[in-house]
């Protein structure tokens, strides 16, 4: 097992990426190259920079890494918001805000991590 797979933010991201992929399946196709798309590597870019960090060996270029990755937590949901107000996928129910939580978790951990990479 890799040191980043041990690593409770990046076992986050990866159900985070499985959630959000699930929901570009509803974008309707004329949006999918778009924002679909762009959505989708943005998701991605959360856990692939986790884990892209944690194998760098200077503190300095982990912390980038992970600064990356949360930057990716907060396109993630400027992307969704614009599916939601254009109302291109249905942001009825819980569904919304368990994904805006997972976002906010995620992007807490990726703080808590680069503070401890500035310890070190």
């Amino acid at each position: 097992m890799f040191r980043f797979q041990r690593l409770d933010v990046w076992q986050k991201s990866v159900d985070f990426t499985e959630t959000i992929l699930n929901i570009t399946n509803q974008i309707p196709q004329r949006y999918q190259f778009s924002l679909g798309e762009q959505l989708r590597r943005a998701v991605i870019s959360i856990s692939t920079n986790i884990a892209e960090g944690s194998g760098r060996k200077s503190p300095k270029e982990a912390q980038n890494f992970y600064n990356i990755a949360k930057g990716s937590v907060y396109e993630v949901i400027s992307l969704l918001t614009i599916l939601f107000r254009l109302k291109i996928i249905d942001d009825s129910g819980a569904d919304k805000e368990a994904i805006y939580d997972q976002a906010e978790e995620i992007a807490k951990m990726l703080t808590g991590l680069m503070r401890k990479q500035k310890k070190l």
